[in-house]
């Protein structure tokens, strides 16, 4: 029995009807590399043999009578793997947008909590005789770095590795009595009370010296909560999501950050701004005031490595999309970064982790419903306008039982108040984009996620950068064959630290449209494919998706 963090627990109190606080990855595989072909079986049978060495697939939450404390995770005594590991289709002709399609409907259904949190499901029907793979697991139980340990364990360096060691199987645990649910909870708030001077002596500190940097004149300071533009994505949601999915050159964006000699992040950023700006643009819908995005960053110590769970922060930074200008829009986010980490540290960069143990979990899971059930995110100025994750990956192939991984699309959940979030992973040569939206804020969300290429565009041309060319297929294309005795290659470090920004952002451009301020018109729902998930949403079923076009190659 292992009680959860205040910030794990954190996830679960903020889940309401609407609000789903899984995340998931959307993968296409190569099946020709699988050593005796493909079947469902083979696939099922892998994960069986790996899962128990995945902590977070094994456990079940046990909830405290009176939500005295958080809940706990103890060893699932009735595990069932085939609830977990399940099977669909795609609808054809099985591109990428089908398969976002099912990804979709599979995020629109929260996870069953008498259950360990997880489930995955292998989608057949993939163009070019591929495979999807969706992985959900709740964030209660990984973030994104622990996520990249959970791919360790399931995946391989070549599609016929050598057997794994044997590991002892985890003991299923008895569900504990209300009476030591109770006295163990009794005995944890005592504990935990002894820290509580200590840590408000340092939160007092770290404002403090937050308030003195922001009064300074030469204070280089990030994005402020609550100062973010209204966008026709920000509002209360519905249960139902929309995915969509971007890729663009790994090596085309290092050139970028080398040319103007700031961090990937920036890029990462800038990238994301520019798609933005289009979009609304597009829509006369940007604000004359620069979008905010909300950024998680791992704080995870080596010590820490491998136990699971959330060990993060967040920053706030501006996106800078009042700037037309790519290159002063890239310098605006870089200091804006800048000053959002100088921020972290004076905050302290466990600040969240520290007092989220202190989260009343009746008082916090009360005001989130409430929240959500009386739409207040429509009643007040958004606290931020998305949610933008970047989570490096590996640069050299991985397979998943002899499979090779050829994309690797992440997607984060939205939160009240913000529809829309955008995960971002790197994956070999390629960095792979994925759109997580709510259907009734963004109407089409793969009209966004087209902005991509051409943000991405506009950026190496205004840097001076030759992008790579690409082919123009409808789903990415595998890696030559692999040798078995190659070792991974190591990403190798950059040295070179931002370079600093002017202090004021110049205004943009008056050549620039001054867009009046609406939201885009919502396109008529279709029906969803027959060969959806059979489970549908609590509130509404996800059997409407915005309309769409044919695959394109991106």
């Amino acid at each position: 029995m292992e009680r959860l963090s205040g910030l794990d627990a954190s996830f679960l109190y903020l889940e309401t009807t609407s609000a789903h606080m899984h995340v998931a990855m959307t993968g296409i595989y190569d099946t020709s590399t699988m050593p005796n072909g493909y079947s469902f079986e083979a696939f099922r049978d892998h994960v069986v043999s790996r899962f128990h060495r995945i902590p977070a697939f094994t456990r079940r939450l046990v909830e405290v009578p009176f939500q005295l404390h958080h809940p706990v995770w103890i060893e699932d005594p009735d595990f069932d793997v085939d609830y977990h590991v399940r099977r669909i289709s795609a609808p054809p002709p099985g591109g990428r947008r089908e398969l976002a399609e099912v990804a979709a409907q599979i995020a629109s259904i929260p996870l069953d909590r008498s259950r360990p949190l997880w489930e995955v499901w292998v989608i057949d029907g993939v163009k070019q005789d591929r495979i999807g793979f969706v992985a959900k697991v709740h964030h209660a139980a990984i973030d994104g770095a622990s996520g990249a340990e959970i791919m360790t364990e399931l995946y391989d360096l070549e599609a016929a590795p050598p057997p794994r060691p044997e590991l002892p199987l985890a003991e299923p645990e008895q569900v504990p009595s209300e009476v030591e649910l109770v006295s163990y909870a009794l005995a944890s708030k005592l504990r935990r009370g002894r820290q509580m001077i200590p840590l408000l002596s340092r939160t007092v500190q770290g404002f403090n010296q937050l308030a003195t940097n922001r009064r300074s004149p030469d204070g280089i300071i990030g994005a402020t909560p609550l100062t973010a533009p209204r966008t026709p994505f920000n509002g209360s949601i519905s249960p139902r999501r929309s995915v969509a999915f971007a890729r663009i050159s790994l090596e085309d964006l290092k050139a970028v950050r080398r040319t103007l000699d700031v961090k990937v992040n920036d890029v990462v950023l800038a990238v994301c701004a520019g798609t933005l700006r289009n979009y609304l643009e597009a829509h006369d819908a940007l604000p004359d005031e620069p979008l905010i995005a909300t950024c998680p960053v791992s704080v995870r110590s080596p010590e820490e490595v491998g136990t699971g769970g959330n060990k993060v922060s967040a920053m706030f930074a501006s996106l800078a999309t009042d700037i037309a200008d790519p290159i002063e829009r890239v310098r605006a986010i870089a200091e804006s970064t800048q000053g959002a980490k100088a921020e972290q540290t004076a905050v302290g960069a466990r600040f969240l982790t520290d007092w989220g143990e202190y989260a009343a979990p009746r008082t916090f899971a009360t005001a989130a419903r409430v929240y959500s059930s009386m739409s207040l995110a429509d009643r007040h100025r958004p606290i931020h306008n998305l949610v933008i994750s970047n989570v490096p990956g590996p640069p050299f192939p991985l397979y998943l039982a002899g499979a090779e991984l050829i994309a690797a699309y992440p997607m984060g959940p939205i939160m009240e108040g913000s529809g829309l979030n955008i995960t971002v992973l790197s994956y070999k040569d390629s960095v792979d984009f994925g759109f997580m939206a709510d259907p009734e804020l963004v109407p089409n969300v793969w009209e966004l996620a087209e902005h991509v290429k051409t943000a991405f565009t506009e950026l190496c041309e205004a840097a001076g950068v030759a992008q790579h060319a690409e082919e123009a297929t409808d789903t990415p294309q595998a890696s030559p064959k692999p040798k078995a005795s190659k070792a991974p290659v190591k990403r190798a470090a950059t040295t070179k630290a931002p370079a600093k920004g002017t202090a004021k952002r110049a205004p943009a451009k008056a050549s620039a449209k001054a867009p009046a301020k609406r939201a885009p018109a919502k396109q008529p729902a279709a029906k969803a494919s027959a060969k959806a998930p059979a489970k549908t949403p609590a509130k509404k079923a996800a059997s409407k998706r915005p309309g769409q076009r044919k695959d394109s190659g991106s």
